[in-house]
């Protein structure tokens, strides 16, 4: 790589803008999108780059692009400048203690966006009605890509497994619950064993997402069969089917409201407590718009943990039991 002057250029952090972002994303498209730029325009600053460093930092093949051994480093090198550009404003408004104009972006799934968040959100827009926020639903592994492409300033759900550069504060604890019927037959039962439920169908999110996988293992090590009758997704949707005596369904206690035609009984004898918190990229330092809306979420978060995670640096457990850790797949956010 050629050793570049110290000429002045206001043009070069556009250029290594463009990169980072097509490096992270992998397309030169999504790059022109996050810039609002046309596509060419992102195409010419990079080779500008390329040209002024004399390195090829993109092997292009059709519409995808792939770093080069030189790419790589240099991502490496500017990102942090990048962001650090990025994070001015940000951090001028952390200095001053306020918040004020701007997007937060946040990425969960449908059940925590349908039973978790609302009562933050509407605290949240009261408290900074000149701040643009936008909710993402989408699976656990569509909001780690964002996350990780820096689409959304943190995400929050459950996980199960810890990707290295990931941190998760769990914040709320939830029990698994059988769900049946007014009418059915267990629901007549204080307490219920896998082998009561085994009889009956049961009625599960679909089969790629974890909520089965978590049933599925639970059974066959009790070595239990068990059998689905009926594949949905959403959990309102579940809880319509059940309600209609379809079936049973194992669900987390985040989605039940006490006032659903149901009865409701305790797992939690063979199914872990499911927690769900904030998820964070490491090294990412977060604007005080994210900042103020987990505050929000956890008033008393810093006296919990007093070296606080906000910076990306600190690593808290998920919190979920043995079973948990050994499911090798993050939640889906279902």
């Amino acid at each position: 790589m050629k050793t570049s002057d110290n000429t002045c250029n206001p043009n070069r952090l556009r250029q290594l803008r463009a990169f980072c972002l097509a490096a992270q994303s992998g397309s030169i498209s999504r790059a022109a999108e996050r810039m609002c730029l046309s596509q060419p325009s992102v195409s010419l600053l990079i080779k500008g780059l390329e040209e002024k460093l004399g390195s090829r930092l993109f092997e292009r093949r059709g519409p995808r692009i792939r770093l080069t051994e030189e790419g790589q480093v240099l991502l490496e090198t500017a990102l942090p400048v990048v962001e650090a550009m990025d994070q001015i404003p940000d951090r001028f408004a952390v200095r001053l203690g306020a918040v004020r104009s701007g997007s937060l972006d946040i990425a969960a799934g449908e059940s925590t966006i349908l039973y978790l968040l609302p009562d933050y959100v509407k605290r949240y827009t009261d408290l900074y009605p000149q701040v643009k926020l936008r909710l993402h639903n989408v699976t656990g592994r569509d909001g780690l890509k964002m996350m990780r492409n820096g689409e959304v300033d943190f995400a929050v759900g459950s996980m199960f497994e810890m990707p290295d550069d990931i941190t998760y504060v769990p914040i709320f604890t939830y029990d698994p619950m059988l769900i049946t019927a007014l009418d059915h037959p267990l629901a007549r039962q204080s307490r219920v064993t896998l082998g009561d439920i085994c009889p009956y169908g049961l009625i599960l999110p679909p089969r790629h997402l974890s909520t089965w996988r978590i049933v599925d293992l639970v059974f066959h090590q009790h070595g239990l069969d068990y059998q689905v009758v009926l594949e949905a997704g959403g959990w309102e949707v579940i809880k319509k089917f059940v309600a209609l005596g379809l079936g049973v369904s194992i669900v987390t206690s985040i989605c039940l409201t006490g006032d659903e035609p149901l009865a409701a009984i305790p797992l939690n004898d063979y199914f872990p407590q499911r927690s769900y918190g904030a998820v964070m990229h490491k090294g990412r330092q977060l604007s005080s718009r994210a900042r103020s809306f987990l505050e929000i979420m956890h008033a008393g978060f810093a006296d919990h943990w007093p070296a606080s995670p906000w910076d990306g640096s600190a690593q808290h457990p998920a919190g979920d039991s043995n079973l948990m850790a050994s499911c090798t797949v993050p939640e889906e956010h279902h």
